[in-house]
């Protein structure tokens, strides 16, 4: 039998478990070789626990092989790669997926929770993009993947909706997922002419997150319950697909999937002018010429409440 990822190797942070875990596992089932990367912590980032990824690792088989390190420090990132190149002969795929959440209203946070939630969602998967795609490039030049040229570089980041809508007490994780998503703009820009691809993919399914969720409201309630029915195997569905020969041409894109469902999000960009006048002109202009077209303050919970395809 052969997968379209044959003689791909991968490497997977936050798979010992829920999306991370069907991610890696979707990806060998397609042919590629898997570092399953997991150090095991809570959904706080407290402790750690190597079972995870040792467990997952030994499922999957030969093809695949456990890091159980923190990779929130450069030094880790490099290590981590290294590993993928020794074990399976080079890297070619990224999924940036680990993450922890600690919550507060922004008045009450604490700025020592803010900076570990930055540094283990967005500035380790920096480290690892950084890390793994200077190798992705010299493979290419050194003839991997074939003669017709390297095209096999994928980089997919998990990403959350909390970053592009927000929600109530997520200041740390909403910055750092809408981080990440600016983050795969510039690595997809910067790594155009290599053809390694950069995608973000907002994940609507039953996680650590989604069990911890204490609803505010009805909908956010509603919110929790259809989650709850929503299997991980659909969002390591897309990022497989992500990862395909055929998908070579998308980069640089915003999507996400919800049981069935795939959405293609639009990204910022202007929606109207005006000509600027004095400040107390300006703020009367920006009210009553376009008001109608702000946005408003409905959380992520909120807006996707409907009921998943599933």
């Amino acid at each position: 039998m052969t997968g379209i990822l044959d003689g791909r190797s991968a490497i997977v942070t936050g798979a010992g478990r829920g999306i991370g875990r069907a991610i890696a596992e979707a990806l060998a089932a397609q042919g590629a070789s898997v570092v399953v990367a997991d150090l095991g912590t809570s959904i706080s980032g407290d402790g750690a626990d190597t079972a995870p990824a040792k467990q997952v690792a030994e499922k999957i088989g030969k093809n695949a092989v456990a890091f159980t390190e923190s990779v929130a420090s450069p030094d880790a990132a490099r290590t981590l790669v290294e590993t993928a190149v020794k074990t399976f002969g080079g890297i070619d795929i990224v999924v940036n997926n680990a993450a922890i959440l600690r919550d507060a209203f922004v008045f009450r946070a604490n700025p020592a929770d803010w900076d570990a939630v930055i540094r283990n969602n967005l500035s380790a998967p920096f480290y690892l993009t950084n890390a793994a795609t200077a190798v992705m490039r010299d493979q290419g030049k050194a003839g991997r993947g074939g003669a017709g040229g390297y095209d096999w570089g994928r980089i997919v980041n998990i990403v959350s909706s909390a970053g592009l809508y927000g929600n109530l007490g997520q200041a740390a994780y909403a910055s750092a997922k809408a981080g990440l998503f600016g983050l795969t703009r510039v690595t997809a820009m910067d790594l155009a002419r290599a053809q390694i691809t950069a995608n973000a993919v907002a994940p609507f399914a039953r996680t650590r997150v989604t069990d911890i969720i204490q609803p505010a409201n009805e909908a956010q309630k509603t919110y929790k319950e259809r989650a709850l029915k929503i299997g991980a195997h659909h969002v390591a569905n897309l990022v497989t697909a992500l990862c395909a020969p055929a998908a070579k041409g998308i980069t640089g894109q915003l999507l996400g999937v919800r049981g069935r469902e795939v959405f293609l999000f639009g990204q910022p960009r202007p929606v109207a002018r005006l000509e600027a006048g004095t400040p107390e002109a300006l703020a009367g202009d920006l009210t009553a010429k376009l008001g109608a077209q702000f946005t408003d303050l409905t959380t992520d919970l909120e807006a996707f409440s409907t009921e998943p395809l599933v």
